[in-house]
């Protein structure tokens, strides 16, 4: 009696929201650092190999040379990742071959163009395998989004939206849709990039091939945020 008396006296002065609080305060620290990891990675994937190359060009560095050492710059940043996260994914080690390869091709043929065509292998292969999740049970959104969900809603949250799958067909269509347009953009990308590569002069391809990509980008976030929106799926 008197250990019962003595748990409702500390539940009764529990202070009001405690866990609604800390749920709250969860979720911003994981906020924060999604945040922290997209600016690392706008910062080492874009802005630091497109300065590194009209920064090396305006050295006078050779154009071959300028975009090797730019996808170069990369290296460090995928062998972070992978040391980080204590695992080594499919996706980091192809872009790391991809760099690698791409590096000795263009060191052999002296020319840039072979490395502004190995962005386009590496677009591809993204939108292939996003397009081959389609047939699994976990499309590429849907893992993809992980991590939002767990940001907005927790580990408990993230359950129950999974669990939407397996009872709802409406949500395995939205899912599916959502990541075939993923797919199909990344592919328009890569055929996109070829075309500039031989068609724009070189040390216009840097710059003109990133702003296409981040107005593609920029247009296919505003399309998927909206589609979700309408149709009942944004948390």
């Amino acid at each position: 009696m008197t250990a019962d008396t003595g748990a409702q006296t500390m539940a009764t002065h529990r202070p009001p929201g405690t866990d609604a609080d800390g749920a709250l305060a969860a979720a911003r620290r994981r906020t924060k650092a999604l945040r922290r990891r997209l600016a690392a990675q706008l910062l080492f994937e874009l802005v630091l190999p497109l300065g590194s190359y009209y920064g090396l060009r305006a050295a006078g560095l050779d154009q071959w040379l300028a975009m090797a050492v730019g996808g170069a710059l990369l290296l460090p940043w995928i062998v972070y990742g992978i040391v980080r996260q204590r695992r080594v994914e499919a996706m980091a080690v192809f872009t790391l071959s991809l760099v690698v390869i791409g590096t000795v091709l263009t060191l052999v043929s002296g020319s840039p163009r072979v490395v502004m065509i190995r962005d386009s292998w590496l677009t591809a292969s993204i939108g292939l395998w996003v397009l081959g999740t389609l047939l699994t049970r976990r499309p590429f959104i849907m893992t993809a989004s992980r991590g939002i969900v767990i940001a907005k809603v927790g580990e408990a949250g993230l359950v129950e939206w999974e669990a939407r799958w397996d009872t709802e067909p409406t949500f395995r269509h939205h899912l599916r849709l959502v990541t075939a347009v993923w797919g199909a953009v990344f592919l328009l990308d890569a055929v996109l990039r070829v075309v500039l590569a031989y068609t724009i002069p070189v040390d216009a391809f840097p710059l003109t091939s990133t702003v296409l990509w981040l107005v593609m980008l920029g247009g296919l976030l505003t399309w998927h945020n909206r589609y979700l929106t309408r149709h009942g799926m944004k948390l």
